[in-house]
């Protein structure tokens, strides 16, 4: 299938990646809003375009992955281009996916196409985990703890405060919490009993620490809500030590049958965020290109797709593995 991408930050370049390693998609083209020859694909034939070129590309692509932002690239771009190709976006402002399904719905079921929303972790293989959970065990709890990792979104809001060169916001579960849920005791937890953040500082010369620290622990919807730890460091130390995008997570669910107690845990170590939420895409692609081949049309969550439409394998090969 050919596949296209919008997009080629880290989350592109990381679908990229995920495509070159699977035998039945090719990448045709990176889309981009900047200068296109100014972007350098690592994909040999692979061409690089303006994302204005796309309306003439409705026959070149099987799919387009799109890479943008959940604020305010997706909300837009999904809908808009899902009236031309097969789409597959990352939206993860979880309180409005209905509406961008909505959206979605009805601009794919008016073009026949697919659009495969809010594929990831989480939202996506979390959700997955705790579907599956809830469906098994009626009578559970799921928690969904996250880290320790970094959080793109949270070390985008501390650079904003004046005064700040850089920094590094690192999400960690509060490993007493963690012990609770595993023993499924289904505690009552509060946000600052699961998380804490760690916050490394990148000053910028003359700059007022105290004023920054106290900015960013009592920077609403971010911090005020945890317990934060605040580190000024050099750039050339956050260059050295803080230089990749890992995460991770788990999502534990606990109930009860009768008198027995049961504990689901489903967990992710991820040495690249980016690179792995593009395999999924990548993934979900060959889903919503299946889908469509079926006669199938409309807006699409993880939640809709069999899985083995995510495989590149035949049935009978599943079947034979992995049953």
């Amino acid at each position: 299938m050919r596949i296209g991408i919008l997009g080629y930050g880290n989350l592109g370049r990381g679908v990229e990646k995920a495509v070159a390693v699977n035998a039945d998609q090719e990448l045709t083209a990176v889309f981009t809003r900047r200068n296109p020859s100014d972007v350098h694909i690592e994909t040999k034939g692979a061409k690089v375009l303006s994302a204005d070129a796309l309306p003439d590309m409705k026959d070149e692509l099987d799919v387009l992955i799109l890479c943008g932002g959940s604020a305010t690239d997706l909300p837009e771009m999904t809908p808009g281009y899902a009236g031309m190709f097969n789409v597959v976006d990352s939206f993860d402002t979880h309180a409005r996916i209905p509406e961008h399904f909505a959206a979605v719905d009805k601009a794919a079921r008016a073009a026949g196409k697919v659009g495969v929303i809010s594929c990831g972790w989480d939202p996506g293989m979390f959700s997955l985990n705790r579907l599956y959970a809830a469906s098994i065990l009626p009578d559970s709890e799921a928690y969904t703890f996250w880290g320790r990792g970094v959080s793109q979104g949270h070390s985008d809001a501390i650079r904003r405060i004046e005064g700040v060169a850089d920094a590094r916001q690192y999400t960690v579960p509060v490993p007493e919490a963690l012990d609770r849920v595993r023993s499924g005791e289904c505690p009552k937890l509060t946000t600052r009993q699961k998380h804490t953040r760690e916050c490394f500082v990148v000053a910028k010369e003359g700059a007022d620490r105290a004023r920054i620290e106290k900015e960013i622990k009592e920077m609403p919807n971010y911090f005020a809500d945890y317990d934060t730890t605040v580190t000024f460091i050099s750039k050339e130390e956050l260059e050295r030590e803080h230089a990749g995008l890992p995460h991770g997570g788990m999502v534990i669910s606990t109930g009860r049958t009768g008198e027995n107690r049961h504990v689901i845990e489903y967990r992710l170590t991820l040495d690249s965020n980016p690179e792995f939420t593009g395999s999924v895409l990548t993934a979900c692609a060959r889903a919503a290109f299946r889908m469509n081949q079926e006669g199938a049309s409309g807006a699409k969550t993880m939640f809709d797709i069999a899985p083995a439409y995510l495989s590149p394998l035949s049935g009978e090969e599943i079947r034979a593995k992995m049953l």
